[in-house]
């Protein structure tokens, strides 16, 4: 892997774009939430934070952040609908 995954708390151009390409990367849903663990478990700051960061500022794609989010927060869903259902 090319990108550090430690951005810590410096959101530079060059870290940004890193990010772009690593994102750009990864297209299947198993590839991009495998990188959002990754990058979670080694970043003060959750993935959607920056692909937020990135949509703000327009360093990336309204499709590509989309497409991203739109993973993430299903598959978030769909862990917050099995926990209920165990408790239910």
């Amino acid at each position: 892997m090319t990108l550090s995954l430690n951005i810590g708390n410096l959101f530079n151009d060059s870290s940004s774009h890193a990010l772009v390409d690593e994102l750009r990367k990864r297209t299947s849903e198993e590839d991009i939430l495998d990188f959002e663990e990754k990058f979670n478990s080694k970043n003060e700051k959750n993935l959607h934070v920056y692909i937020c960061r990135l949509l703000k500022n327009r360093s990336i794609s309204r499709v590509l952040a989309s497409r991203w989010l739109i993973t993430i927060i299903k598959d978030k869903e769909s862990k917050i609908d099995a926990l209920q259902k165990l408790n239910s």
